[in-house]
């Protein structure tokens, strides 16, 4: 996490890893929770569909995130306000309302999959538990432990689950895997003019790019300068621009495992069409193996419970600045009732539709459009803000933070048109 200046003699007789993780906070946490539960099942479905042909939008999409990413965390830090206060200060109130609407179902879509895949990944492991009971607990569990205890707590929890990514990392390794494949593919894009190649690839970028992870990077660069009293100064930028930087590239070096596991595993063997986590991990043993499988699963619950306080909580970020309520994770239950509120009608919700008969595949693809429209609007009004003096002040883009985050707004709204195209087509 991003230090107090003050305790700037004390940090530089720490060891080189200590001051690192010291660093890392809000940019890994945002980065690690983009491969959720959801994210993986469409990472799966990239490679058992696709082989390795999708690999190379992970290289494409890492400028992009960063350059996003930055601009939200520069905002949180600048102004002290999160992105929906900000937006409520100098938009038109129609704009606010319209994206915190929007955003409330996809993201109750986004937790209530994310839910079932990890209750149905432990009812995998543990075959006497009912996959249904798994998903209470887990509901229980992580709105529990996120009301209950201090912010700090809660991020280095969060900081120290996103270890839990590492486990996509190691299965290639412990199956045969064609490197110089891997390599053409990465950097050589291939693009198919077919319906489903296109739908894989507006479906990945929606995944990677989703408007959730804005609200909650610049919510969160709040509550650090505010648990540490930061004061924005060149140091403190260039800690967040590194914390960003390593939480994206890790995002999407784990979205890149995945697709090679899949890619390398299920689609030589002929299994094309993944559409749950549960499916890819089933298929996954057989072909590589008891190790690969468990530490597949194992990776499906960590990310469900990294990234389902970041949905719920970006959830109540937006809603409680939008009513200018009291909010944040530092602050106890009763001292903020609305802010938690929202967080438990969230996962509440999201528990519901896994009861409704909604099919979890079913809300992703729902989840997945609503993130591609709404994307590009929001990077839009992102921009906007980081190029206005009278918000930004001296701290507005630059050359490179406007050239990346165009071409993000540019490869959104052309990945909105397509989902839309083909969704109705």
């Amino acid at each position: 996490m991003n230090q107090h200046p003050g305790n700037h003699h004390k940090r530089s007789r720490r060891s080189p890893w200590s001051a690192l993780r010291s660093q890392l906070g809000p940019g890994l946490v945002t980065g690690a929770s983009d491969d959720d539960p959801s994210g993986i099942a469409t990472y799966s479905q990239a490679g058992a569909g696709f082989g390795l042909s999708t690999l190379w939008t992970s290289l494409l999409t890492l400028p992009l995130m960063i350059s996003v990413q930055e601009m939200c965390a520069r905002i949180g830090l600048v102004t002290r306000k999160g992105l929906t206060a900000v937006i409520r200060l100098y938009y038109p109130k129609p704009v606010l309302w319209l994206i915190v609407l929007v955003s409330f179902p996809a993201i109750i879509l986004n937790i209530g999959a994310n839910l079932s895949g990890m209750g149905a990944v432990a009812n995998m492991l543990l075959p006497d538990i009912p996959a249904p009971v798994f998903n209470i607990l887990f509901g229980i569990s992580i709105t529990y432990i996120t009301i209950a205890l201090p912010y700090a707590r809660i991020a280095n929890i969060l900081r120290w689950l996103c270890l839990s990514l590492l486990c996509y990392m190691i299965v290639p390794f412990l199956t045969r895997t064609d490197w110089p494949q891997v390599l053409k593919h990465s950097l050589i894009p291939e693009i198919r003019w077919d319906r489903d190649f296109i739908l894989i690839i507006v479906a990945l970028l929606g995944t990677t790019i989703s408007p959730y992870l804005f609200f909650w990077q610049t919510s969160m660069e709040v509550e650090e300068a505010r648990e540490h009293r930061l004061v924005v100064n060149k140091r403190v930028m260039d800690s967040m621009q590194q914390d960003v930087r390593v939480g994206m590239f890790f995002s999407n070096l784990v979205s890149f495992f995945i697709i090679l596991t899949a890619g390398s595993v299920m689609f030589p063997a002929g299994i094309q069409n993944i559409s749950t986590v549960q499916e890819a991990a089933m298929a996954l043993r057989p072909l590589a193996g008891d190790m690969s499988y468990l530490l597949f699963s194992v990776g499906v619950i960590g990310t469900g419970l990294l990234s389902i306080p970041v949905l719920a909580g970006a959830m109540s970020y937006m809603v409680s600045e939008a009513f200018g309520w009291k909010e944040g994770l530092n602050k106890k239950f009763h001292q903020a009732r609305g802010f938690y509120g929202v967080m438990v009608v969230s996962i509440l919700s999201a528990l519901l539709i896994n009861f409704s008969g909604l099919s979890p595949m079913r809300a992703l693809i729902l989840t997945a459009v609503v993130y591609g429209v709404m994307a590009p609007v929001v990077i839009a009004i992102i921009l906007h803000i980081c190029n206005n003096r009278l918000i930004m002040g001296d701290r507005v883009n630059g050359k490179w933070s406007n050239l990346f985050g165009w071409s993000a707004l540019l490869l959104m709204s052309a990945a909105a048109i397509a989902l839309l195209y083909y969704t109705v087509v």
